[in-house]
């Protein structure tokens, strides 16, 4: 009987797991792909290829505009894991809705060079479940 049960709950919970992975797929395929988040969040190893190792852990910039850097340039960059300050700072609302209106809780938007993403609930909510899950 316990079996029984067991498989039942196994079951059920079959439809959440496989959301979950589609989420954290499409917040993997945003950060990645769309966002190019890690050129900047990711330091770089000797060979100039980014340290997976340290994936998304922040780093020195290694961009600056020709001249002098507009106001508020960012010379370095957060760590987006959830070991980071920035989950401490903002915590998991103000990361939601700087995703959604690219306003930090401050009210302003981040410094250059960081773009003002405007992402929809469905793809702030991966992105944030994607870099949760990230160590």
């Amino acid at each position: 009987m316990h079996l029984r049960i067991a498989i039942a709950f196994a079951v059920l919970a079959l439809p959440a797991c496989a959301q979950d992975k589609k989420q954290l797929e499409l917040g993997r395929y945003l950060v990645e792909n769309i966002g190019q988040c890690a050129s900047c969040h990711t330091p770089k190893n000797d060979k100039g290829e980014l340290d997976k190792s340290k994936w998304m852990k922040g780093t020195i910039m290694d961009i600056q505009p020709l001249g002098t850097p507009p106001p508020g340039w960012h010379k370095t960059s957060p760590d987006l894991t959830p070991t980071g300050k920035l989950w401490t700072k903002w915590g998991e609302g103000a990361l939601i809705k700087y995703l959604q209106t690219g306003l930090g809780p401050n009210g302003k938007p981040a410094g250059p060079p960081m773009p003002m993403y405007k992402y929809s609930p469905e793809h702030a909510e991966a992105v944030l479940a994607y870099l949760k899950s990230l160590k």
